[in-house]
Order: C-alpha cells, then sequence, then structure tokens
C-alpha cells in the first residue's frame, strides 16, 4: 500500500468534525478503576473460581481488563444480546444473538457488562441467568447512567456513574464505530 493510500485512509477513518465530544472518562482513569474492581473481586471471590460472561460487543474490553485483573482462577464464556442496533437509544426489546457455552448450574457467575442505561436488557438478562440455577449471580458494569434506570437493578460492582450522555470508545460504539477508542467520550449525534 502506497504512502498516499495509507494517509487517504487514515483520512476517511477520522470521525467527522464534532461528532466526537470531550473526554468523559481517560485511559488513565479507566485503568486505574479496573485495578481497584480486580482486587475488589479478587477478594469477594476467595475460594471461588467465578465464570465471567461477557455481553458483546461493547463489554469485551473492559471484560479483558478485568479478567487480568483478578488473581484467581476465573472461567469466560460470551453471549451477545440485542436492544440498540444502530440507535443511540435503547429500542426496549432484547433479543439473544449468541448463547452461552457454559452450564451455569451451582456456579458463581459475574455478568460483565459494558454500561447500564434504562436496564431493560440487564433486568432481562438477569432473568435469564438465574432461570439456569447458577450458584450466585452478581453483575459488574463498567459504566451506570445516573438517574436513568426504569427497571430495579443490583448491580454489585460499577466503575464509574455518569451523566445519562450516549458515550463510545473503551468498546462501546455508535454504529460499530468508536469502540478502538482508549478513552470514554461524549457522542455528539449529527443534525439530521
Amino acid at each position: 500500500m502506497s504512502v498516499e493510500d495509507q494517509g487517504l485512509i487514515a483520512e476517511r477513518a477520522w470521525p467527522p468534525e464534532g461528532e466526537l465530544g470531550p473526554v468523559v472518562i481517560s485511559e488513565e482513569q479507566i485503568a486505574q478503576r479496573v485495578a481497584e474492581l480486580g482486587r475488589q473481586l479478587t477478594a469477594d471471590y476467595a475460594g471461588k473460581a467465578p465464570l465471567l460472561i461477557g455481553v458483546l460487543k461493547g463489554a469485551f474490553m473492559f471484560m479483558a481488563d478485568i479478567c487480568r485483573a483478578i488473581d484467581r482462577p476465573v472461567e469466560v464464556d460470551f453471549m451477545a444480546v440485542a436492544s440498540y442496533g444502530t440507535a443511540t437509544k435503547t429500542s426496549g426489546v432484547v433479543r439473544i444473538v449468541k448463547d452461552l457455552d457454559a452450564d451455569l448450574a451451582d456456579r458463581h457467575v459475574l455478568v460483565i457488562e459494558d454500561i447500564v442505561d434504562s436496564g431493560l436488557t440487564l433486568s432481562y438478562l438477569n432473568r435469564y441467568l438465574l432461570s439456569r440455577r447458577p450458584a450466585s449471580l452478581e453483575v459488574c458494569a463498567l459504566l451506570l447512567k445516573r438517574g436513568q434506570q426504569r427497571a430495579k437493578l443490583d448491580v454489585a460492582y460499577v466503575g464509574f456513574e455518569i451523566e445519562p450522555d450516549f458515550v463510545v470508545g473503551y468498546g462501546l460504539d455508535v454504529a460499530e464505530r468508536y469502540r478502538n477508542l482508549p478513552d470514554l467520550r461524549i457522542y455528539n449525534e449529527p443534525a439530521p
């Protein structure tokens, strides 16, 4: 690939002017909080080998980092659920796109979630996972949007509480873009 071609690709990959707003949570803040959560989870799961369930796609970066931060044996599995599509607001309709491979019966399950917004997806997911008879079921969410929950939830571990802005980066996306940002930024929806 020529230098000119590389320049064109880099130019196209850059976000449109004004689409990305300010950094809400920096890469350094994320790393520090993940380390803190790792220490807490290591202590809380003493004598247990938790099964971490990453909710794809948004939680994949957080899942990888939190998994490495827990200083004890863990197992991992993934599931994918959809409620946003390409929109910036949840549709309220949850569907399972990829189910788990692991049996949850009598396991200590820790759901790793990217963001808790309305709480409808997580509420549905909790009911679904509890029907599979785990010994325990807890949630570790990177982000919790203040005052947006429409469902009663018990999120045992929260990385950060944020304002109800739409954010991207560190695995979170809009229409599959910006997952690779190392920090979390406000997404400014383009005017119609």
